[in-house]
């Protein structure tokens, strides 16, 4: 894809500029409690994800070459996914001028319950990469350790960057919301605290201790960043967890796929009351087969809620006590 404008090159002569539009995906999954992202692994490098050229030739629409590459990269079948957000920062593949054309990426948010990995992929923990944004045990200590420290510096002496931090990490009297991904994320790389910040040449504040969390390669981590934020508040909202799970599950199961997702931990028998109450779920009379413990019922997402009610998500107000 190119456009009518056009630039001067180092020979003096005039060339068009050019664009190339190219689809990235993060690929959500749940797995043992685990919350994974799909990325491109290759030794020696960090991770990516998967990330594949729009063939305006042979590609419908957009979601069609994403699922048509996804499925000949990966072996897997996409489920539900949406548009995020289209990212194209000058810079974002770490060009300068002559190398190439500028790269546009449209971000999107695929879930699926499939396991299949190609050679050169893999399932990761999205916490890996964003620590801090896992609350379900705890404070994640590396808050208090080394973030709060260093954008406190970070902030001295300006008031809307110390209001942006009260905001994004819940402190002084602030409290934790588990949609602001991105903006935490924003705000660390502003700071010079996570590893793309310091590969862009930023300088971060004194004893901050290194990047924060696994990076990702261009501006990949944040893409997954804007997927986990666009899903943890979807969730509410919209049933998109059921994308996640199996036919039938029991209810423990469920809620620990959407404590996975959110981060937090959320009160057993308030968020059952809750799923049932709003009429998600409807058993099925089977029970599951527990390795352990007492078998569980089964249930099954109700479909129909989808035309009963405008906005049939899961509300995350049932939190257990000391977690959040």
């Amino acid at each position: 894809m190119s456009g009518d404008q056009r630039t001067t090159d180092a020979s003096g002569d005039s060339a068009p500029l050019v664009v190339s539009i190219g689809l990235s995906a993060a690929i959500v999954s749940v797995a043992n409690d685990v919350p994974r992202v799909l990325a491109v692994h290759h030794s020696g490098q960090d991770d990516a994800l998967p990330f594949g050229p729009f063939d305006p030739l042979h590609h419908r629409t957009l979601e069609s070459g994403l699922r048509s590459w996804v499925k000949e990269q990966t072996a897997l079948d996409l489920g539900y996914a949406e548009q995020l957000y289209t990212f194209g920062d000058r810079g974002r593949h770490l060009l300068t001028a002559g190398e190439g054309p500028r790269v546009v990426s449209v971000g999107y948010l695929a879930l699926t319950r499939g396991e299949a990995e190609a050679r050169e992929t893999r399932w990761s923990d999205w916490y890996r990469f964003f620590p801090w944004e896992d609350w379900r045990k705890e404070k994640p200590p590396i808050i208090a350790d080394a973030i709060v420290p260093a954008l406190k510096s970070f902030a001295r002496g300006n008031d809307q960057r110390r209001e942006r931090v009260r905001l994004c990490f819940g402190i002084d009297g602030g409290s934790w919301d588990e949609e602001r991904v991105l903006e935490r994320y924003e705000l660390l790389y502003e700071a010079g605290l996570v590893q793309e910040a310091v590969r862009d040449g930023r300088d971060g504040p004194q004893g901050s201790g290194g990047p924060l969390g696994a990076g990702m390669v261009f501006d990949h981590r944040r893409i997954l960043s804007t997927a986990i934020a666009r899903l943890r508040g979807k969730m509410k909202y919209r049933p998109v967890v059921f994308e996640l799970m199996p036919a039938t599950f029991t209810l423990l199961e469920l809620q620990q796929t959407v404590e996975a997702i959110s981060g937090v931990r959320l009160h057993k028998q308030n968020f059952r009351r809750l799923v049932e109450g709003q009429g998600l779920v409807e058993g099925t009379g089977k029970m599951s087969v527990a390795a352990r413990g007492r078998p569980a019922e089964l249930f099954r997402f109700r479909r129909e809620v989808l035309s009963e009610r405008p906005a049939p998500g899961v509300r995350l107000g049932a939190r257990a006590r000391g977690t959040v």
